[in-house]
């Protein structure tokens, strides 16, 4: 686990001045701490994140853990790191198991254990001592493989521990005043038996969601019955005896551990209110945060962890890098976005982008461009590659696409005849994404090309640029192949609008004549940018493209 105290942060003085007026989210929610500090100061602030582990980690639970950490990075620098902070991980696994996930195997196992402590519940995957206990593991593996600097904790743990044991009897002495702050949210049949504590069943070891007939704050304890049996037990709510409802639960801890700052989907936004009231009535203040919107599956329809209806975190990394994945859970946190394996592409390149504008920019736009806060005020060098910003990983999407291979040694081959200085050992960033480009081609793109046949005008066009090409024989120069692909796009496909312009001020060339190249000669919708495509796959291999394409071998026959 990472150490739960973060090493000193390396303050420039120019950035410290930017801090003070920056714009970018991050900074906007730690001004809010900088403001709670100064009403109420204190030695150090904690920060939040919570976990349910009835099901596995996803990649919402990762996003939260990631903005929570950029935006205790904005709050160390607004303060000159004059406040020492904590980044606490709490995992709710002392909850009851109420139904089984669609994702874990053995599920019989499950159905067995239903309502018992996700710690007690056994682990499908036969790795841990429990359910709990494995899905926890992989909360740490993944949050540790990011580098997140965490202190992690169990509900399990705490409660058993006694660490909770102050504030539950607080809710047990005012157990009626949290009753009226919960009442009036729950239907009529709910209401009839909710009580904010859930004993443990001394015979059983089920969580018990069971109407109490006696509270008896003098001895810290509850009265009910079973159910089923009809026995009355006492139960003390110390002592990993009792736990509480998940709302008052979240206020409680928010209490007990006096916790700071706290995120939450917008789905919560109610509990939030309800578990803020819940904290006031036992004498807390609730953390400062704010509502994110949800990830959407492809058809727009909210991820479930149990459901795993989403791209699930170890997906993300087959196909992208972690840093892209950092990228999206930076960018409009306050907006739905849909998350699916087709929009990984386009977040590695933006990361890519971010990182090589990164040094040239002034110390204000140095806090605007995401690539500070994903990497704590430290990004890397942007590894130098290829000429004109030739070589992205969308090129060699389509280079491992044109040349249909899963081989790196093929993508590899291109890449050094394009720049001989390139290579796996000096530039470690692009070997890995020549393995994801790679894996993506062979699961995403190849399964879905869609070629068609030219017609008689694209074909005519198509055969000029081949032979246009043939005086650039040898050229690496994306810009004058480039300047090749519009010429010709020019005299076959003129903007008719006046809309669009060539890079060198002419009339421009219709979006057909792209989408042309794109259909007949990729089989896809988009494709990249054709001079640096040619710069990059060859002038030759170019034209021998163009020859197979116009030839029909890249549409199937009809039958």
């Amino acid at each position: 686990m990472s150490s739960p105290i973060s090493p000193p942060l390396a303050l420039d003085p120019a950035l410290i001045e930017a801090a003070a007026s920056a714009t970018a989210w991050p900074f906007e929610e730690a001004r809010k701490l900088v403001a709670r500090l100064e009403r109420k100061p204190k030695s150090e602030v904690l920060f939040e994140t919570g976990y349910g582990p009835s099901g596995l980690p996803h990649i919402g639970t990762f996003g939260e853990v990631a903005r929570t950490s950029m935006v205790r990075h904005a709050f160390r620098v607004l303060t000159k790191d004059s406040v020492p902070t904590r980044l606490i991980a709490f995992s709710d696994d002392m909850d009851g198991l109420r139904k089984v996930p669609d994702n874990v195997p053995n599920k019989e196992m499950l159905i067995a254990a239903l309502n018992q402590p996700l710690t007690r519940v056994p682990d499908p995957f036969g790795t841990h001592e429990s359910f709990g206990a494995h899905n926890n593991a992989e909360l740490r593996r993944f949050l540790d493989a990011f580098g997140f600097d965490y202190e992690f904790r169990s509900a399990t743990e705490c409660y058993k521990a006694g660490l909770f044991d102050t504030a539950l009897l607080t809710v047990l002495e005012r157990y009626e005043a949290v009753m009226a702050i919960m009442l009036p949210s729950l239907r009529a049949e709910r209401s009839a038996s909710y009580s904010p504590f859930l004993p443990i069943h001394p015979v059983t070891g089920a969580v018990m969601q069971v109407a109490i007939d006696e509270v008896r704050p003098n001895t810290g304890t509850l009265v009910w019955r079973d159910p089923k049996t009809g026995d009355a037990y006492e139960t003390p709510v110390t002592g990993g005896h009792a736990k509480l409802q998940w709302k008052p639960d979240w206020a409680m801890r928010w209490v007990a551990l006096g916790i700071d700052y706290e995120m939450a989907g917008k789905d919560l936004i109610d509990s939030v209110k309800l578990s803020g009231e819940i904290a006031r009535a036992l004498g807390g203040e609730p953390p400062e945060g704010f509502n994110y919107e949800l990830f959407l599956d492809k058809d727009g329809k909210k991820i479930s962890k149990s459901k795993g209806n989403g791209l699930s975190i170890d997906d993300w990394l087959v196909y992208g890098t972690a840093d892209s994945l950092a990228l999206f859970m930076y960018n409009k946190p306050r907006e739905a976005k849909r998350l699916f394996v087709e929009m990984v592409p386009r977040q590695v390149d933006d990361y890519l982008g971010f990182l090589e504008k990164f040094p040239g920019q002034e110390p204000a736009q140095q806090l605007g461009n995401p690539v500070w806060h994903l990497h704590a005020g430290r990004p890397p060098a942007a590894e130098a590659v290829g000429k004109g910003g030739a070589l992205n990983f969308a090129m060699l999407l389509n280079l491992a696409a044109v040349a249909n291979t899963e081989d790196p040694a093929v993508l590899w081959g291109f890449i050094r005849r394009y720049d001989p200085t390139v290579g796996p050992e000096t530039h470690p960033v692009l070997a890995r994404l020549v393995g994801h480009a790679l894996a993506y081609y062979r699961d995403v793109v190849r399964p879905q090309k869609t070629y068609r046949a030219a017609t008689e005008t694209e074909a005519a066009a198509l055969s000029d640029l081949s032979e246009t090409l043939a005086a650039h024989e040898g050229s690496v120069d994306p810009e004058g192949l480039q300047a090749v692909v519009y010429e010709v796009g020019r005299r076959h496909f003129p903007d008719l609008t006046g809309k669009a312009k060539s890079p060198d001020g002419r009339p421009g060339v219709s979006q057909a004549w792209f989408t042309t190249i794109y259909n007949v000669l990729f089989g896809e919708a988009r494709g990249p940018r054709f001079g640096s495509f040619v710069a990059l796959y060859g002038v030759a291999e170019t034209r021998a493209l163009i020859a197979e394409a116009l030839s029909g071998a890249f549409v199937p026959a009809t039958a």
